[in-house]
């Protein structure tokens, strides 16, 4: 079948397997931020947004793309980096396996709710899974990119 998407602000046109997943499309299109981690939807490795929604890509079939724009974090770079710092600044990228989905469900929840509570932060994130740390780092990180954000931005 043939399958039109917009990847990362490209233009995609190609012909596909009916039970391609939409993590095997965008891996095989260099957007290696998109981690395989269960494959049953329960780790946050697998990360993107389909038109600015977050989903599970191990869990979408790449034909419901059709049409439909596709953002990995190689696509977010700019929208992602002010707030990966902070993350690392509390050194809550040990590994670094869990940050793609991390970062890309943080922007996620930014976009939906600029002033979450710290409950709902852990709400938000809670399917994203991360070996390394109790995830009290990036609850840091986030609580201090949104008081950055709120100051304006200025360090």
């Amino acid at each position: 079948m043939k399958l039109t998407v917009t990847l990362n602000g490209k233009k995609i046109q190609e012909e596909i397997s009916p039970d391609l997943v939409l993590l095997d499309f965008v891996r095989a299109h260099g957007c290696h931020s998109v981690k395989r981690g269960c494959d049953t939807s329960n780790c946050g490795l697998c990360t993107v947004f389909l038109d600015g929604k977050p989903v599970l890509s191990c869990s979408v079939l790449a034909a419901r793309a059709e049409g439909r724009r596709v953002d990995t974090l190689e696509g977010l770079q700019e929208e992602a980096a002010e707030f990966a710092a902070f993350i690392a600044d509390q050194g809550a990228e040990q590994c670094g396996f869990c940050n793609p989905g991390f970062v890309m469900n943080a922007l996620a929840l930014f976009r939906e709710n600029p002033r979450p509570t710290d409950q709902e932060i852990l709400t938000y994130l809670a399917g994203n899974l991360c070996r390394c740390s109790g995830y009290e780092g990036q609850l840091r990180g986030i609580r201090a990119f949104l008081e950055w954000k709120e100051g304006g931005g200025r360090a």
